[in-house]
């Protein structure tokens, strides 16, 4: 993806308000992937990703900047909680289960991508397989009815709701050999080229009879080894892991105890992210070329409390500002993803139309704010509870079609026990 670090800063504008050093520190690092691409073998095999360390308070869109970069350019992207590799009694898979996780996420990426070309052909050997069904019990189709305009029936869904039986791949399911190494065996696929595969036969409604043939259809054309082979590809040159709560681990020192394990979690990713070779059940993955994220409120902890070692893997660190009213407002108006455009979509499914006045849109930023700091600091997520708390009664009240203006005096008079609340609060030590 060809894009200037203004041109993603811009895109990133349309979803995330403020946060502008953070922004232009992935559009950066985004660029000099792509700039990175263009050199030879040798000179890309000396060029490692500059990770980054987003440090800010939870909701002002940590989390959000990244997955939306990795939304842009189509690349596999995974998020962690690093506090899962600290859990008492945690026996699961080890930090390696994070690059595993990211490749599964690449091939479906590449396979929807690959389903999408081979979707027509798939649709047709679908529709013509229920045609035949269809014939073959005459007594479910209209008498005399071609079968050109039967495949135009169904594909134009004017059948969707009559009953056919088919027969479908029974997959055996895979079972993995050791709990957490991500290395899977399936007993039915080690003779499966020797032996026809089991199938069994299921009643559905044309509709759902032609959902699961066009993806067996799909199945059949694509080339797996092909999408595997990309997956791995994309997987390690594209990448993008997002380690949340990377604070949480941050601890330092000898002797025992909960330090000892952070620490000890801080090494086992270290290798992670310095680059090194895991094993999937698709081929080992570089993960030297892999760009990490490390984010946290880092409120009790400091980055520099992080082992050196793993400090010095993460050369970028930004910080993300706290919200302000100001940044509410925009919040509820400008995104192309706006909560208050959310939720005139949603009611207006039952006729309900929402409008929100300056002043109305104004309280409600407010209101969000000032809970933020007499409660706790949760950011922008505030705003989905006080919408949410805001509009019950006409989300409830529905069934005719109205018009709800959403001003000042609206807002006061449905939050005014969670206003009183907060008011309160302000004189309690």
């Amino acid at each position: 993806m060809n894009m200037t670090p203004r041109e993603i800063v811009a895109e990133l504008d349309k979803y995330i308000i403020g946060q502008d050093e953070a922004k232009k520190a992935v559009a950066v690092a985004l660029r000099n992937r792509y700039r990175r691409s263009l050199l030879s073998e040798s000179d890309r095999e000396e060029i490692t990703p500059k990770n980054i360390i987003m440090k800010g308070p939870t909701g002002v869109g940590k989390t959000e900047i990244a997955r939306r970069l990795a939304k842009l350019v189509k690349a596999p992207f995974l998020k962690v909680e690093a506090t899962k590799y600290t859990e008492v009694g945690y026996v699961g898979r080890d930090v390696e289960s994070m690059i595993r996780d990211l490749v599964e996420v690449s091939i479906r990426l590449v396979k929807e991508e690959t389903f999408k070309e081979v979707s027509e052909k798939a649709t047709a050997a679908a529709v013509e397989k229920i045609v035949n069904i269809l014939y073959k019990k005459k007594d479910e189709i209209p008498e005399g009815i071609a079968k050109e305009q039967l495949r135009s029936e169904i594909l134009s869904h004017n059948l969707d709701g009559v009953q056919v039986e088919i027969e479908v791949v029974d997959a055996p399911k895979s079972m993995e050999i050791v709990p957490g190494s991500g290395a899977e065996i399936n007993i039915g696929s080690i003779f499966g080229d020797m032996f026809p595969k089991k199938t069994k036969k299921r009643k559905v409604t044309i509709k759902e009879a032609l959902a699961i043939l066009t993806n067996e259809e799909a199945d059949r054309l694509i080339d797996m080894d092909a999408v595997q082979a990309e997956a791995l590809r994309r997987a390690e040159n594209e990448g993008i892991i997002f380690i949340d709560e990377i604070d949480k681990i941050a601890g330092k020192g000898g002797g025992s105890g909960p330090d000892v394990s952070r620490e000890g979690v801080q090494r086992d990713i270290l290798p992670i992210v310095e680059g090194c070779s895991v094993t999937t059940k698709y081929g080992n993955v570089r993960t030297d070329f892999i760009l990490f994220f490390g984010s946290g409120a880092f409120q009790v902890a400091k980055v520099q409390d992080l082992i050196p070692e793993l400090q010095g893997r993460f050369p970028v660190m930004v910080e993300l500002d706290s919200l302000t009213k100001e940044d509410f407002v925009r919040i509820l108006t400008e995104p192309q993803n706006a909560i208050t455009g959310q939720y005139s979509k949603l009611l207006g499914v039952d006729n309900v139309k929402l409008e929100f006045t300056e002043d109305g849109i104004r309280e409600i930023a407010e209101i969000a704010y000032d809970l933020n700091v007499t409660a706790e600091d949760i950011g922008a997520r505030r705003l989905q509870g006080v919408m949410e708390l805001l509009l019950e009664d006409v989300s409830y009240d529905v069934g005719e079609e109205k018009t709800v203006v959403i001003d000042k005096q609206f807002v006061d008079d449905n939050l005014a026990k969670e206003t009183k609340n907060f008011n309160i609060k302000k004189y309690i030590l």
